[in-house]
């Protein structure tokens, strides 16, 4: 999974997020790197990897183009109530 953040507080604050919430559903990180910079947080769970970035640092390493044919998803996709909406 690729995101990014505005800033570096936000960047720390969606990984604590992902790493609070994946936790709480017992599933613990292989390993973490890059929170004490906050420009690029790498989050290992070993078969999902969960990448982090500053805007403008995931503009220059620029990912996306060795998965240029993984499917893209957007926050809309992740939109809870929608998807209660839609189950009616």
């Amino acid at each position: 999974m690729i995101c990014s953040g505005t800033s570096t507080r936000q960047v720390k604050a969606i990984a604590e997020e992902i790493e609070e919430t994946l936790s709480r559903h017992k599933v613990e990180p292989d390993h973490i790197e890059g929170e004490a910079e906050g420009r690029w947080i790498l989050m290992d769970y070993g078969d999902t990897v969960v990448h982090v970035f500053l805007d403008t640092t995931r503009e220059y390493y620029n990912l996306e183009r060795l998965w240029g044919d993984a499917p893209r998803r957007t926050p809309e996709d992740f939109d809870t109530d929608s998807a209660t909406e839609a189950k009616g």
